[in-house]
């Protein structure tokens, strides 16, 4: 996938969680047992892996920008980027969790039930092998629809500031 899909998707993703989040807030705390069954559908969805690139970016984008007001300590900043990712891998915990909340706090217990009972079906397998192709292709088809658009939207903007007086 390209930077600007990773990009894209990280974004529409962050966007989601966050507003997931502040729905749920509102929301009544779900049941141990609930959170658990969310847990289980993050953990067979494969969800989480869905967000270990968010931590190699972060890290590479800080280090890129220090590396262009510093270019000598390239060397160095790669090992400090090689540890900090070894460093933060215990903290996709949190991101664990909190996607299994925010699964428990928009279904029910025994919707939660129901979910995990279909993603375990052959079904459910399939639907969970297929999405990130289908995901992939999806990005990839709005990333070139984007593309376009600007490139349309460019020439309008050019049309439009020509009969102002202006060249563009």
């Amino acid at each position: 996938m390209s930077g600007a899909l990773v990009c894209a998707a990280l974004v529409t993703g962050l966007l989601t969680v966050d507003t997931a989040f502040a729905q749920a807030q509102q929301k009544p705390q779900p049941t141990a047992a609930a959170l658990a069954t969310a847990r289980e559908i993050v953990d067979i969805k494969g969800a989480i892996t869905l967000f270990k690139p968010v931590v190699s970016g972060v890290i590479e984008t800080v280090k890129l920008r220090i590396l262009q007001t510093n270019p000598n300590l390239q060397r160095d900043l790669d090992a400090v980027a090689k540890d900090l990712k070894a460093q933060t891998e215990p903290r996709f915990n949190e991101i664990h969790d909190q996607l299994a909340k925010i699964y428990a706090q928009h279904f029910n217990e025994q919707e939660l039930k129901d979910i995990l009972v279909f993603y375990k079906s052959p079904l459910g397998k399939k639907l969970i092998e297929e999405e990130p192709k289908f995901t992939d292709q999806s990005m990839t088809f709005v990333q070139e629809w984007a593309d376009k658009l600007a490139a349309e939207m460019v020439d309008k903007f050019r049309a439009e500031m020509k009969k102002k007086g202006h060249d563009l």
